[in-house]
């Protein structure tokens, strides 16, 4: 099996009893019998001769993926039994173009994202040990791998096992830190929920205030003693671990937190990555420790970049979190937060256009309450925003274009209230910038 075609012909041996049960079932006639035998023989002399390329094989793979595609149609409309060996053939080829092909990363990625696909765990497993021991230096990899594991498995023990192993590897590279931190919320958020379906987020020792009316139907709740019997003590509750559970450091973000001080510790304190730990914790709102995580942030910044930029942002945004504009703590916040900002802005003129969209986009996310909120209030927002928005088409050509790429990035990230309000904002004294009109077309429809 030294040459191309002795290659060739033994994997195309392989392939020969399988096309004759498919004959002999008539699944397929003779002619498209030899007619996949022939395609067959020339991807495999393509494939295995000198300077064959990647795309070669991914060709393959593709034509191999039609003929099983067309053949589960044909069992299916002839309701004949028959279990090929189709996606065998599949795997085979994607291990065989890995092997050849060992550094190149796009076609080890189609070979995850098909395994995915196939719900194939155990041989998912398999592959991203094989890639991330090729490609240990690739943060992207190691972050695919634990983000597979939590979202596909939620199995959290080799989710964090992958992002620990590749900081190892890869200690310099910010998208892997952050990227761990937000593994850990997540988790956070997962087990949160959990305690709520289980009622374990309840004071238990805050008694009944009034009675359920006669008439109505009581609906027994499910609690964590329903679930797990051995929480009961003396036909009660342990509320000291209860207590204990809700103190636990996965719950009060001590994980996360402990990754931001690492990661600050290795880049020396860089303001602009703490922005970035900010604006993913952020995320977050329904987590309950996350108020915490970003106090925490917002405080490293105060302390060891107190004049950066980045310090100024987090600490107009931070008020904000967790308060509802229709409160009544509102408007002094917001006063208070403005006056801070525009003081930023004063001193980082430089940086005027980033803190202009930290003011647009928290400004927008009030406004979607404005019903809600005392008319007062809400002219003052209506006015701060025609002055941001003014302020961002300064920093760019006066156009339009710099609303219309902020309205792009909201509608992106699912905020399409917020990029519907600033464009149509902006239609009256920018109309006539074609972005703006077609965003706005878009997003009235």
């Amino acid at each position: 099996m030294s040459g191309p075609s002795d290659k060739a012909r033994f994997f195309l041996e392989q392939s020969a009893a399988e096309l004759n049960e498919l004959e002999r079932k008539q699944i397929f006639s003779r002619e498209e019998i030899s007619s996949i035998a022939r395609k067959r023989s020339d991807f495999e002399h393509i494939v295995n001769a000198r300077g064959s390329h990647p795309s070669d094989w991914l060709r393959y793979i593709e034509f191999e993926k039609n003929v099983d595609a067309l053949r589960r149609k044909r069992i299916k409309r002839l309701a004949v039994r028959y279990r090929g060996s189709g996606q065998r053939t599949i795997y085979s080829l994607y291990n065989r173009s890995t092997r050849k092909f060992q550094g190149d990363l796009g076609l080890w990625m189609q070979y995850i994202e098909f395994a995915r696909k196939d719900k194939a765990y155990k041989r998912l497993n398999e592959i991203f040990t094989q890639v991330v021991r090729l490609h240990p230096t690739k943060p992207e990899l190691w972050i695919y791998a634990a983000n597979y594991f939590i979202q596909t498995q939620a199995d959290i023990t080799d989710a964090r096992s992958y992002m620990q192993r590749g900081l190892r590897f890869c200690k310099s590279s910010e998208q892997l830190w952050v990227e761990y931190a937000k593994l850990e919320t997540i988790y956070i958020g997962k087990i949160a929920g959990r305690r709520k379906i289980l009622g374990l987020d309840v004071d238990r020792t805050k008694k009944e205030q009034d009675e359920e009316d006669e008439d109505m139907i009581t609906l027994p709740e499910v609690t964590a003693e329903d679930v797990n019997p051995s929480l009961k003590k003396d036909d009660g509750v342990d509320e000291v671990a209860l207590q204990n559970l809700a103190s636990a450091p996965v719950l009060t973000g001590a994980i996360p937190i402990a990754i931001f001080d690492s990661a600050m510790k290795h880049f020396n304190s860089n303001a602009a990555l703490a922005e970035r730990f900010f604006d993913m914790f952020a995320e977050f709102d329904q987590v309950p420790s996350v108020t915490r995580i970003l106090q925490h942030v917002e405080d490293h910044l105060r302390q060891n970049a107190a004049e950066t930029v980045q310090a100024a942002a987090c600490a107009f945004r931070l008020p904000f979190f967790g308060l509802h504009a229709a409160s009544s703590e509102f408007p002094t916040v917001l006063a208070s937060s403005l006056e801070k900002l525009n003081a930023a802005i004063t001193q980082h003129s430089n940086h005027k256009r980033h803190l202009t969209q930290i003011a647009l986009r928290q400004i927008l996310s009030s406004i979607r309450f404005a019903q809600d909120m005392d008319p007062v209030v809400r002219k003052v927002l209506s006015s701060q925003l025609r002055k941001f928005t003014v302020f961002l088409e300064e920093t760019g050509d006066g156009t339009g274009d710099s609303i219309a790429t902020l309205s792009e990035a909201l509608k992106r990230e699912g905020k399409k209230e917020d990029a519907k309000h600033l464009v149509q904002s902006s239609m009256k004294r920018l109309g006539t910038n074609e972005r703006l009109q077609q965003l706005n077309a878009a997003l009235t429809t």
